[in-house]
């Protein structure tokens, strides 16, 4: 119901609003996400309290804390609250992947006038044949909230549904010169020995999860560098698509607008900001135009085991994607 009421708002907004009116794009396309029969709800799976697992799961899981017992301080005069530690994966986020500009996939592909405002092309760096630029819209979406499957306010994102991010508006995705002005670290894993160590990666995250320590590689998709929104190499528009669907969730680490939480006992009680973002701690899950409900996957996996059947001849390459987090927290 709160999506339906939201995209309702979003509607009247729009057209009550000039600078901003839906038009019929014929490049772009897509449909609204369906909360319960679109989602993997699988992959909230493991869940553990302190270190022993109470549910099982195929995916690989996370570190979790030792003890199930936890206490978290608090401002006087209470000073200290006990709780559970416990750990399990949540829906947190959406992302739109178009080579439209403004096209809300996850939105029922709508396209937004925004005339002037921002940069709606993206010009084409290196001018390699198979290179790709992809807009990329990041949404809050905190569906475990909406549906109250978790209660403790201090275990789950809260809130509505939310447009977070919208590369268009932003001059660093469309010049990866200008990226690095946030990743001034990338000049260093632009050889080949340092995307050669990605082989390690891709190979770990196809059998379990991702390599923290090589933070600048995604596994089978490339590199986490620069945070633009240019690919060189498409080896195809899936591959793609979540590459740079996992590129934005970095860029906001880098910005401050993510937090996480983090898996020991030490840490558990809080979430806090992570620079570098923590690959193994998230999953990822396609929900347009081909929604998956039936499998998600750590970040830097292959799409070879999923993309059959997820794409058409006659697409426009526009996707979206579910992003699952690891969460960890001390319920009362």
């Amino acid at each position: 119901m709160k999506i339906l009421l939201l995209s309702a708002f979003a509607a009247l907004m729009m057209t009550l609003t000039p600078a901003a009116q839906a038009t019929v794009n014929p490049a772009c396309e897509g449909r609204f996400v369906n909360p319960v029969s679109d989602i993997c709800w699988d992959c909230m799976f493991p869940m553990s309290i302190g270190s022993a697992q109470v549910s099982a799961s195929s995916l690989p899981d996370t570190e979790n804390p030792a003890s199930p017992i936890q206490f978290c301080p608090v401002p006087p005069p209470i000073f200290e609250r006990i709780g559970l530690a416990i750990g399990f994966w949540e829906p947190f986020a959406l992302t739109d992947v178009t080579r439209a500009p403004y096209c809300m996939v996850n939105l029922g592909g709508t396209s937004i006038n925004a005339g002037q405002i921002g940069n709606g092309g993206g010009k084409r760096q290196g001018g390699t044949s198979t290179g790709a630029f992809y807009h990329v819209h990041w949404y809050k979406y905190p569906l475990t909230w909406w549906l109250n499957i978790i209660t403790d306010l201090g275990c789950l994102q809260g809130g509505d549904m939310d447009i977070g991010y919208l590369s268009e508006l932003d001059p660093t995705w469309d010049d990866s010169s200008l990226a690095s002005v946030l990743s001034p670290e990338a000049f260093v894993f632009a050889n080949p020995v340092a995307q050669a160590a990605c082989v390690a990666d891709a190979l770990a995250s196809a059998v379990s999860r991702p390599l923290n320590p090589l933070f600048w590689c995604a596994g089978s998709h490339g590199s986490l560098y620069p945070f633009s929104g240019f690919v060189s190499n498409q080896a195809s528009p899936q591959a793609a698509s979540v590459l740079l669907s996992e590129r934005m969730d970095y860029k906001l680490h880098r910005q401050g607008m993510i937090l996480d939480s983090v898996g020991a006992d030490t840490a558990v009680c809080y979430e806090y900001p992570t620079p570098i973002m923590p690959k193994d701690r998230y999953r990822y899950q396609m929900v347009n135009m081909y929604p998956d409900a039936t499998q998600c996957h750590p970040f830097g996996r292959t799409v070879m085991k999923w993309e059959a059947g997820h794409a058409s001849p006659a697409s426009r390459h526009n996707f979206g994607y579910l992003i699952w987090r690891k969460r960890n927290c001390v319920y009362l």
